[in-house]
């Protein structure tokens, strides 16, 4: 089973690949995987019937107890021929759905649709209650790109994220659930907390009620229970085979699943039938009166769904022998009867390319095996033998009378006839909309709809599907024995324990029996009337669900807007003032409460200080009272050089180095936005408040020296970075304390600064960028003739750019830079260009030794990635953006990715070792040529680190520096004046 489960997290990776080279016949071989499990499931038949369950287990995270645990169960089994069984049929179904050549996006469709597949093959087996949630969360992603399938239509995307919102939503209050109950019980395994193995903490009965009333939310969210039912009619702008899986067979299962799944323990607790069964039925009542007032038809399967998720709710929701007995049948018939349903739609679609039933007429005599199988799965649908529909009908109405006439029976009973009429009529209703010859309100027979003939492989899944609830219908009595093993583990307080309830498609002439006909008659008479009425209001309430949910959203938006108007001034200085008043009132309260302050003060402990202190105050006020916004960086760059210096002098020359190249490139930031604004401080807004700047100013100040003294006097304990040195060389195998400690001792660290540059490079660049994200620059540069490399003969510059030197162009320039004679002459500088031709490869060689050194000597992967951002910025300040476009012809997305990866990757490959994240490993050998070479791999840590940096000043030069030359060009181009 864990073998299946690591074949779904891998096979959709080469899904689009595949379908890139062989089109829609890539859902053939994805269908092979789902087969795979179904036949594995199958063989596990005999072990589930005679109870020996299978189960395997693999310790994920044993620190805080969470296992990949696999079980398969009675209900876990029957959960997986359903996953693996339907999805694999869906999957053949897309083969024809998706005919016509390679389209956009369906090679990511169908690896999206076979990784949901493997989520819920994981989330029905495994045994683990929080990787259980864990499941449940990638299910809901994943259904929110596949009802997103259609990006380009609005309405998708709303449906998409509406999904996603409450499914979400659901799942995360679950995940409270499933903590609590884990605590609660000591354990994280569903098989130790159900079957009482686990014993409940003394005391824990009320938070038991907690965590129960929680685990029903997020089921009832997943399977759009009232009141969340609303967002599965808005998922139909999925594709229909994502409605025939996810809406029908698999995911709104999810919740029905977990219900059953938690009812032998928990069905007696005080919270748990009040819950299910009035919410339920309501459901059941609401979702069939709706399906009778819609004429789209997938709309009418929608709410119909909703209907019948609501029956599910109560049958295995009840917690009795009988009734789930009834629920597994149920629940196999309703996953055979609706995905066949939801598929004949699909077809009817693509084949008429409409879903309307007033455009409908006629095509049930033109597609009379359509018509037919369709019949079937609508009579399981409503109860008719010899469907499965009816043996499971008839299950659930005898478990309820059994029960007696108490309320808490009486009323399900009468939920479930009334909600079997609805059931019928909009039954009849789909047949009638889909299949029959229609008559206008005049009486007069429209035109027949023209009805061109399906590939028969189109047809092949509904028909099976169809048939199944035959097969299934006749098969009762295996079903029965299939089932009894969970249901068994049930109490049966109303029946005969000698003679327990069976599964079978004929019991007599039975109670049950004659209120399931009832039932249809009124549906049929029902749906008459709606028929004779011609004209059905559209609406029962003058609000719904989705009118409240709408209304929510839009209320948060307000609100949003609201506090964003009022706490987003767009000013900075006051957001800077804020932030600060706050620092010195929090850290200033936390001082004055203090006691016992421990201050050691030095006069200096290196003369270097005596010289470095007094120039970087002076530079200091002298920033204050600059009025040139430039002057003011370079003197604020004073303060950040004297660091260099007071390292470099303290024994940490990684520190200095790092320091002099960030000031360099920060500074290079700043120039190139200080081109778009004014030169002069206060040109358009004056400062204001001076003298309460000037206050606020010197209370951070003293504040900050004050925690610097007070914390440096307060340590009690040996610093821990006391043994760095040794660390480092004993398990980093480095000499480098600062690069072994960066990338190896506290590697999760430098893991969440990686994180912060991305995000910050992302954000610069969000800022610039208008259309798209990536510079095309690089792509508009003419790539050089052929004949410029084999001759190894200068580049000389002419009109048509740079070009081979001949005979005739001896006496012209000699082209430097690619992109240099692109800049403006009087922006143009020769020395510049030979200086940085000449330097650039060897600053990247550098750049190089430093990342490789950084292990023993100064340097590392920030180091080095620094220099090389310095060699890019020197091209970019010679050359313009085309020689930047020249220099790094690729997106800095890219390489931001490429080293984030990398980085992760080196956490996590680890772990398939059995080591902790991050652990590093240490190889050394006696080279013929290189002699002793020693390599440990947190270097490549550091190459992710050292690409990561590269990507980030890539990005600063490429939005602030290249997109804003463009933007300026293209205003000098329209006659707009550009300081």
């Amino acid at each position: 089973m864990l073998v299946l489960l690591a074949a779904f997290a891998v096979l959709p990776l080469a899904l689009p690949w595949l379908y890139a080279r062989i089109g829609p016949r890539a859902f053939l071989v994805a269908a092979l995987l789902p087969v795979v499990a179904f036949g594995h499931a199958l063989t596990q038949t005999g072990a589930v019937i005679a109870g020996d369950t299978p189960e395997e287990s693999f310790a994920w995270i044993p620190q805080l107890g969470i296992d990949l645990s696999m079980r398969m169960d009675t209900l876990g089994w029957v959960m997986t021929l359903i996953v693996t069984g339907v999805g694999a049929l869906v999957l053949v179904y897309c083969r024809w759905y998706f005919d016509g050549g390679v389209k956009p996006g369906v090679g990511l469709f169908s690896a999206v649709l076979l990784g949901f597949a493997g989520a819920m093959y994981g989330l029905v087996l495994t045994d683990d209650v929080i990787v259980l949630v864990m499941f449940w969360e990638i299910t809901s992603i994943l259904s929110y790109l596949l009802i997103g399938f259609y990006h380009a239509r609005g309405a998708s995307r709303r449906a998409a994220l509406q999904a996603l919102l409450v499914t979400t939503l659901g799942g995360l209050v679950m995940f409270v659930g499933a903590v609590m109950l884990s605590v609660l019980y000591g354990t994280n395994s569903l098989d130790a907390i159900i079957s009482g193995a686990a014993s409940l903490q003394p005391g824990g009965e009320g938070l038991l009620n907690v965590a129960i009333v929680l685990l029903l939310v997020g089921a009832l969210s997943k399977s759009a229970i009232f009141p969340f039912h609303f967002w599965l009619p808005g998922a139909m702008a999925a594709p229909t085979p994502v409605s025939a899986y996810l809406h029908a067979a698999a995911m709104v299962k999810a919740g029905i699943y977990l219900i059953a799944r938690l009812a032998p323990a928990f069905a007696d607790s005080d919270p748990w039938r009040p819950i299910v069964i009035s919410l339920g039925l309501l459901t059941m009542l609401l979702g069939g009166l709706q399906a009778m007032r819609e004429s789209d038809l997938k709309r009418i399967l929608a709410f119909g769904t909703v209907s019948q998720l609501g029956m599910l709710t109560v049958v295995l929701g009840y917690g009795e022998r009988n009734s789930a007995l009834a629920g597994l049948a149920l629940l196999i018939g309703h996953a055979l009867f609706k995905s066949a349903l939801f598929l004949v739609v699909g077809v009817i679609d693509r084949q008429l390319s409409t879903r309307d039933i007033g455009e409908l007429s006629g095509v049930g005599r033109q597609a009379p095996t359509l018509a037919a199988f369709s019949i079937v799965a609508v009579a399981s649908m409503v109860g008719l033998a010899p469907t499965v529909g009816f043996v499971a009908k008839e299950a659930a109405l005898t478990s309820l009378l059994d029960a007696g006439s108490s309320p808490e029976a009486l009323i399900p009973l009468i939920g479930i006839v009334l909600g079997s009429v609805l059931t019928t009529a909009y039954g009849m209703r789909f047949i009638w909309g889909a299949f029959w010859t229609k008559r206008d309100d005049a009486g007069q027979t429209p035109p027949v709809t023209t009805w061109p003939d399906p590939p028969i492989g189109f047809l092949a899944a509904p028909i099976v599907l169809s048939g199944l609830t035959v097969v299934a219908g006749f098969a009762a009595p295996l079903l029965d024995v299939a089932f009894s093993g969970y249901a068994d583990t049930l109490p049966n307080p109303f029946g005969d324990e000698a003679h327990p309830y069976h599964l079978a498609l004929w019991h007599g002439l039975e109670p049950a029996l004659f209120l399931s006909l009832g039932s249809i008659l009124v549906g049929a008479v029902l749906f008459w009337l709606t028929y004779r009425a011609r004209r059905v209001p559209r609406r029962i309430l003058p609000f719904t669900a989705a009118d409240v949910y709408n209304a929510t959203l839009r209320g948060i938006a307000r609100v949003a807007v609201w506090t964003t108007t009022f706490t987003q001034r767009g000013s900075l200085p006051e957001y800077v003032g804020t932030i600060f008043v706050v620092f010195v009132a929090a850290q200033g309260t936390a001082l004055l409460a203090g006691d016992g302050w421990r201050i050691a003060l030095d006069a200096w402990q290196t003369p270097m200080q005596l010289m470095v202190a007094p120039i970087m105050i002076v530079a200091g006020i002298v920033a204050v009272r600059a009025r040139k916004r430039y002057t003011g960086v370079v003197l604020v760059s004073v303060t950040g050089l004297g660091m260099v210096a007071l390292f470099a002098t303290s024994g940490a020359p990684d520190l200095a180095l790092t320091q002099i190249l960030v000031e360099t490139v920060t500074l290079v930031a700043f120039a190139l936005v200080l081109r778009r604004i004014p030169a002069r401080l206060g040109e358009h807004n004056a400062s204001v408040w001076p003298a309460a700047r000037a206050v606020l100013a010197v209370a951070v100040g003293a504040t900050m020296a004050m925690v610097a003294m007070v914390a440096t006097g307060a340590r009690v304990a040996e610093p821990i970075s006391d043994r760095f040195p040794e660390l480092a060389y004993e398990v980093g195998h480095g000499k480098n304390v600062v690069n072994v400690a960066l990338v190896d001792l506290r590697g999760w660290d430098t893991m969440g600064e990686l994180s912060v540059l991305v995000l910050a490079a992302t954000g610069v660049a969000s800022l610039v960028f208008v259309t798209h994200r990536s510079d095309l620059i690089s792509r508009a540069i003419s790539s050089l003739p052929t004949g410029a490399t084999r001759t190894r003969r200068p580049l000389v510059e002419t009109d048509q750019g740079p070009r081979p030197r001949t005979a005739d162009s001896r006496s012209t320039r000699q082209a430097w830079l690619v992109g240099g004679q692109r800049l403006r002459p009087e922006n143009r500088s020769i020395m510049l260009e030979v200086i940085v031709r000449i330097l650039f490869h060897t600053i990247i060689v550098v750049s190089i030794y430093l990342l490789f050194a950084g292990h023993n000597l100064p340097g590392g992967g920030f180091a080095g990635g620094l220099v090389a951002g310095m060699a890019l910025v020197m091209r970019y300040v010679a050359g313009g953006r085309y020689e930047l476009g020249a220099a790094a012809p690729t997106d800095a997305g890219r390489l931001l990715g490429a080293g984030m990866t990398l980085a992760v990757g080196t956490a996590v490959v680890p772990l398939l070792f059995g080591a902790a994240p991050l652990t590093s490993w240490f190889w050394e050998a006696e080279l013929p040529v290189l002699g002793h070479v020693e390599f440990v791999t947190s270097t490549l840590f550091d190459i992710g680190v050292y690409l990561v940096v590269i990507g980030l000043v890539l990005d600063v030069l490429r939005s602030l520096g290249g997109e804003v030359d463009r933007q300026a060009q293209a205003l000098r181009d329209r006659g707009v004046s550009v300081s």
